[in-house]
């Protein structure tokens, strides 16, 4: 008997708003997460829940390493040998609010309307423990075969996965040989199919300091004799993108888009319209970028971008005086193509931030990154059951598209196990709001993703039988 709301709602969803009051934020926007302690308090909610479901064969534990950030590991035995090991994934720390959220909505204090669930990481990535959990009860209940499964919940997904690798490392021997992960962090451009994200873009966060000045001086003596450093800024930025355009500039930002990414993207656009702009809350009469409906998806899903996510040094208009600023910090964030190293993105902007820098002002640059990801062709099984489970708890067939986000862990266990299959779904479809305000859980489409995730699980293990 598949999943139901009902079930959800009794069995996973009060606990789930317990988690979305905890304010368990990033290491990259709490310096001391650790102090604070809302992290660990958030993964043992998440722990003694998972323990509360009694699973068969269960192994749950939190992993710690030193100075890093926990994982939640539950591991479930699989019903026979031979039928391969599953890894599903999920994170569990969050965003911060970014801003004042829509009247009778906040972050911390989650919000039921109808079918949806408004509250800070809730849908990024908070549902994943439980869909995974309920998944693999239902297997249990059903007495359906099933690999070994284990369950990764870690806490830094949001800062790109800095303590993954460790985490990883540690687990290696334990976690062995992996035939199929399936990541629930990714997102859906509508709630009427099951939608596999074929590529994810790569990033790098590069935040640069400009210095002219030991301290601030007034403008009225300053001005027109030290150069400011929001004027160099913008000159050192100008030369990674475009400013009438927004094309980035850098050759080695850049990657050719294969053929069936090109194609897909224009069906894509042909049979939903405008899928990447209009669900964007826009200001009346902006002009958007791209050509066209497919050349948008395709800016968000295999072009390089920039966005200036913060800044530093600049008062308040309501605190700013006639003052020639010291320095200006700026944060930039650049996504990048799929099958861009961000290694190799990194070194190009170190090159063209630091060299010749206009007035010889003095520029700190500090840069981090993580690589992007391309599915691997799915195996004949693999794409009959993500059609199947599509067709049966969606009544559409199956969407697969490029998503513009990134989830360095699928780049890392593509390296680690470049034989593996991957399924990257999830729930974040139009108006879930992740990182903005107000984002957004839609309950039936959880309970529909979750009963995809059971068809899949048990088609690899028939396959595995069958091979």
């Amino acid at each position: 008997m598949p999943i139901t709301l009902d079930l959800l709602e009794s069995s996973a969803l009060p606990t789930l708003l317990r988690y979305a009051t905890i304010p368990c934020l990033s290491p990259a926007f709490d310096a001391s997460w650790e102090a604070n302690g809302y992290i660990e308090t958030a993964i043992k909610l998440l722990a003694e829940w998972v323990n509360s479901r009694n699973l068969e064969g269960a192994q749950v534990r939190i992993q710690r390493l030193p100075g890093r950030t926990p994982v939640l590991v539950l591991d479930v035995a699989a019903t026979k040998e031979g039928l391969g090991t599953v890894v599903l994934y999920g994170h569990m720390d969050k965003q911060p609010p970014l801003g004042e959220w829509s009247e009778g909505l906040h972050p911390y204090q989650p919000v039921r309307r109808g079918d949806r669930v408004y509250a800070r990481g809730i849908a990024d990535d908070g549902y994943a423990t439980f869909a995974a959990v309920l998944a693999i009860e239902e297997l249990q209940k059903s007495s359906a075969p099933h690999a070994r499964m284990i369950l990764l919940i870690e806490a830094s997904e949001e800062s790109g996965s800095p303590d993954l690798e460790a985490h990883l490392d540690e687990l290696a021997d334990s976690i062995g040989r992996v035939d199929l992960m399936i990541c629930l962090d990714s997102g859906a451009l509508t709630y009427d199919r099951l939608w596999i994200t074929t590529s994810l873009r790569g990033l790098v966060n590069v935040e640069i300091t400009v210095h002219v000045l030991e301290r601030g001086q007034h403008s009225g003596s300053a001005s027109g004799v030290v150069p400011s450093s929001f004027r160099i800024l913008r000159q050192l930025i100008d030369r990674v993108e475009d400013p009438v355009s927004g094309e980035i500039l850098l050759a080695a930002l850049h990657a050719t888009i294969p053929e069936e990414h090109l194609a897909a993207a224009y069906q894509v656009a042909n049979e939903f319209g405008d899928v990447a702009g209009a669900p964007m809350p826009i200001i009346n009469g902006l002009d958007l970028m791209g050509s066209n409906d497919a050349e948008r998806l395709l800016n968000r899903t295999w072009r390089p971008s920039l966005s200036i996510t913060g800044m530093a040094g600049i008062p308040a208009p309501a605190d700013a005086g006639n003052v020639l600023r010291p320095f200006t910090t700026a944060v930039l964030s650049l996504r990048l193509p799929p099958t861009v190293s961000s290694a190799t993105a990194a070194a190009a902007l170190q090159q063209v931030l630091t060299t010749n820098v206009p007035s010889h002002a003095r520029v700190d640059v500090e840069i981090s990154g993580a690589d992007g990801w391309l599915t691997p062709k799915p195996h004949e099984w693999l794409s009959a059951a993500m059609s199947l489970a599509s067709e049966e708890f969606f009544g559409n067939p199956v969407g697969y598209t490029g998503e513009g986000g990134s989830i360095p862990f699928l780049a890392s266990l593509g390296q680690r196990y470049p034989d593996v299959q991957f399924v990257a779904t999830g729930v974040l479809g139009p108006h879930s709001n992740a990182h903005g305000i107000d984002e957004m859980l839609d309950l039936p489409t959880t309970v529909k993703v979750t009963n995809c995730i059971v068809t899949v699980i048990a088609a690899h293990a028939a396959d595995k039988r069958n091979s």
